[in-house]
């Protein structure tokens, strides 16, 4: 399976919230950010420097995307990313929309990456 892969430009940040917080509109700026809610957390990935002192988060990740639109038949789209990369040791943060799919990967672990992914098949610009 051959992707079309894009890294976005800019650095991301994953954060936690309490999981009775209402969406934070800082969280909705930006050209991506996904935000997931659970019983146990709210989850808001976005641009890092939205992310005001004090929430709990991770930053310095990069945003590649998968080209889509995809067709929700496929299957193996995040195993024939993810396989390579965890061989590598690089850990990724996984979101899907309704189209495609984005992997964040650490900023430091990027080009690193992208040679991966390039030596897998796939087609990252």
């Amino acid at each position: 399976m051959n992707l079309k892969l894009v890294v976005i430009p800019g650095l991301y940040a994953v954060c936690r919230l309490a999981p009775e917080s209402a969406i934070p509109t800082w969280a909705l700026q930006g050209g991506f950010f996904s935000v997931s809610g659970t019983a146990d957390e709210l989850s808001v990935v976005c641009v890092q420097d939205q992310v005001p002192a004090g929430v709990q988060c991770e930053q310095g990740w990069s945003l590649i995307k998968v080209q889509g639109p995809m067709d929700f038949g496929l299957t193996g789209i995040l195993a024939a990313l993810a396989g390579p990369l965890a061989q590598a040791a690089i850990s990724i943060f996984a979101v899907s929309t309704f189209e495609t799919d984005y992997l964040l990967v650490k900023a430091e672990n990027l080009e690193k990456a992208r040679t991966i992914l390039v030596a897998a098949g796939h087609d990252l610009s």
